[in-house]
């Protein structure tokens, strides 16, 4: 059986990946951890509300023995001062990782970073550098298999949207593009991102950072 965890299944990416997952062959059981109820019922599908992801411990005993982690949770860093942005994105993943890690150190863990991220975690722009931070964390943590999706723009399909209004309004204006922008190698789908999740775990890939253009080809093969 293939097991797979996934975290922001509340927002756009969160929600594509789940459904990628949900109609996958290959993919037999998924748990997914949010804040609040997706209130979505599925064969394959088990939920966990956890309110304060810094509790993550109370609930480590039910991450056992799965084979994925697809950490999809985030939020954007506009308007957030560095202090702020840091608890949300790098102190969170990384108690999840720990936890998550020592009851599955043999599992694949992907998680959603972003173009431009700066792994040096020196450079000036404040997201960059934490987002590096995370990804340098991870990457050292010792999981089987790490990658890093690193999309940059990005095709809503399927009927996810974001929960943020003016990239929905956005996508909307942009909407007449999309058959264009989807012949791009450097565009993406949410659906290929959502793939190629899936396919990391079957899959060998050399790099552990994936632009659009890795995406597209992973989510592909």
């Amino acid at each position: 059986m293939n097991k797979v965890i996934i975290t922001g299944a509340t927002g756009m990416l969160g929600k594509a990946v789940l459904q990628e997952c949900l109609e996958h062959l290959k993919i037999d059981k998924v748990l997914i951890i949010n804040r609040t109820p997706l209130g979505l019922n599925h064969p394959k599908l088990e939920e966990i509300i956890l309110k304060d992801f810094s509790n993550i411990q109370s609930i480590g005993e039910q991450l056992k023995d799965y084979d994925a982690c697809f950490f999809c949770m985030g939020v954007s860093a506009l308007g957030m001062d560095e202090e702020t942005y840091t608890s949300i994105t790098y102190t969170t993943t990384k108690t999840f990782a720990d936890v998550i890690y020592s009851m599955n150190p043999n599992m694949v863990f992907n998680y959603i970073s972003g173009a431009g991220t700066d792994t040096s975690e020196q450079g000036k722009v404040m997201w960059a550098r934490i987002k590096g931070k995370t990804e340098n964390y991870i990457l050292q943590k010792g999981f089987k298999k790490a990658f890093m999706f690193r999309p940059g723009i990005i095709i809503p399909e399927k009927g996810t949207k974001s929960r943020t209004g003016w990239l929905n309004t956005t996508y909307t204006l942009m909407s007449p593009l999309f058959p264009f922008l989807k012949k791009l190698s450097n565009v993406t789908t949410s659906t290929n991102i959502g793939l190629a999740m899936i396919n990391s775990l079957f899959f060998n890939v050399d790099s552990k950072y994936l632009s659009n253009k890795d995406i597209n080809l992973l989510a592909n093969k």
